[in-house]
């Protein structure tokens, strides 16, 4: 290759990052304001409470309203006093709601 096209490559590889950056924020954007979704957000699954441990903005399906559906997410169990019952997170897939 060309020392123009190596340079072209890059500069495109680069701007491919920034994007696929840039989309994942406006994803977690979306998921924080339309959801109440974040890091640390407790939701409930089958009546128990759950701390989000992790948010897979990936898994997000676009609707046929353009809007998007929830995304999974993976999460650790909490007790009464709403305090982790283990460190390692399960996942929770997409059936949950923020309590």
């Amino acid at each position: 290759m060309t020392e123009y096209a190596d340079s072209l490559r890059s500069v495109l590889v680069r701007k491919i990052n920034k994007a696929e950056r840039d989309l994942s924020q406006l994803k977690l954007d979306y998921c924080r304001f339309v959801f109440g979704l974040s890091h640390r957000t407790r939701v409930i699954v089958d009546g128990r409470q759950y701390q989000v441990r992790s948010v897979d903005v990936d898994s997000m399906e676009r609707l046929e309203n353009d809007q998007f559906g929830k995304p999974q997410i993976t999460g650790v169990l909490l007790d009464g006093n709403l305090k982790p019952v283990a460190a390692e997170p399960v996942d929770l897939g997409r059936e949950w709601t923020v309590g």
